[in-house]
């Protein structure tokens, strides 16, 4: 049937393919490089290039561009803290991340940072400006004005039809119920970077800046835009809005949001403390192809309760991933084929793309890919597997693994 998935604009599973040619153009809200990632947030990533590696498996080209969010509230208050630049100051933890990212196979997008999209978002506010939908304040920022979007919550499904004209909010993140204009440009306070531009001097909010480089990237209208669940509102509600009264047109056709990753039931987040960052882990003596392996074992719109019993349960499964392709590849067997194994074959390889092409349930392609071990194994302990039978259940391991990425 084709790839299927959940759509958060319209609320629905929808037949997914890319609007030109054969190339998929998509976008994935990054890190803000502000400390260590964790775990809760590599889900997203994970996800993400599990959704990318799909795409690839299916046929497609695959433009995948990721934001590296280099300037925001929160790194120029650590960075003053540590009397640091901000350069100096985000350069450690994005090179952490890429390499977390690097650890866990995660194929790496095109990278775009903010910092060097500065004078393109002061020219896309003049814009905006010009059109009616931003205001310039007294002191020099910018705001968009949420009532001359009458679409403002079509994402989030939020009803802000009573939401009061003109009052401001010029905090990057802010209530999740509150729907005020938000910034676009702060104007520069005492010891903070700033930027000169067309609009004064200054730096960009958080949300113009997603909306900037990815059209930069990708055009007016793509594909596919991707994150967290708690991006909905009010980061890709916002960049929908400025987008769209930009350019007149729809912004991302699909969007693309993971559930979060729970630890004992509660969200896993830095304001709560309860999160664990990747290298927290390898030094408890996880590997990280076992963490790869546990953040996508569970469909991505499904929440995650993180333990390490199921880590260790990850770990064990990934053993007995790499041990399977081990017997086969080393193993001797007798001549000739059998048609239970083939027919194992191909059967596994249905049940592998029919459960990636359902919405991406990776819980069901992972238990298609065991219960072929599980049979093959039976065979080669009873002597019915012959060799001619290897190549094709190698073959279906590999595809699982170009998905997966753990076997190495």
């Amino acid at each position: 049937m084709g790839l299927r998935l959940y759509n958060t604009l319209p609320a629905q599973v929808q037949p997914f393919a890319p609007a030109e040619n054969n190339q998929v153009r998509m976008y994935a809200c990054g890190p803000t490089v502000y400390d260590y990632v964790h775990i809760g947030n590599l889900r997203t990533v994970v996800a993400v290039d599990v959704l990318h590696r799909f795409l690839l498996q299916s046929g497609y080209q695959v433009r995948h561009v990721m934001n590296i969010t280099d300037v925001d509230d929160k790194i120029i208050r650590k960075a003053a803290e540590e009397g640091l630049s901000v350069k100096e100051y985000t350069a450690k933890y994005e090179k952490a991340f890429l390499e977390d990212a690097a650890s866990l196979n995660i194929r790496q997008p095109i990278l775009v940072r903010a910092t060097e999209h500065i004078q393109k978002m002061a020219e896309f506010i003049a814009v905006l400006v010009e059109k009616g939908f931003a205001y310039r304040a007294d002191d020099g920022s910018y705001y968009f004005r949420i009532a001359k979007f009458p679409a403002y919550g079509k994402l989030s499904k939020k009803d802000f039809a009573g939401m009061e004209d003109g009052a401001r909010v010029d905090l990057d993140e802010y209530d999740k119920d509150s729907a005020r204009d938000f910034a676009l440009w702060k104007a520069p306070k005492p010891g903070e970077a700033s930027w000169d531009t067309v609009i004064g001097p200054g730096r960009p909010g958080w949300h113009v800046e997603c909306s900037v480089m990815s059209m930069d990237q990708l055009g007016e209208s793509f594909d596919l835009h991707a994150g967290g669940e708690d991006l909905i509102f009010p980061h890709h509600e916002n960049e929908i809005a400025q987008s769209e009264s930009f350019t007149g047109k729809p912004f991302a056709r699909f969007w693309f949001h993971t559930r979060f990753l729970l630890f004992n039931n509660e969200k896993m987040a830095k304001s709560v403390g309860n999160f664990f960052t990747l290298r927290d882990l390898v030094l408890r003596g996880f590997k990280p192809s076992s963490i790869r392996f546990l953040l996508a074992s569970v469909p991505y719109r499904t929440q995650l309760n993180f333990t390490f019993d199921s880590l260790q349960h990850a770990a064990a499964a990934v053993d007995r991933l790499r041990n399977f392709h081990q017997r086969l590849t080393t193993g001797e067997f007798p001549e000739g084929a059998s048609d239970a194994m083939s027919q194992l074959a191909r059967t596994t390889d249905e049940n592998l793309r029919t459960g990636m092409e359902d919405d991406l349930n990776t819980a069901l392609a992972q238990a298609a890919i065991f219960e072929m071990i599980r049979a093959a194994n039976a065979a080669m302990d009873s002597g019915a597997f012959l060799k001619d039978d290897v190549p094709a259940l190698l073959a279906v391991l590999q595809k699982f693994d170009d998905i997966f990425s753990v076997l190495k």
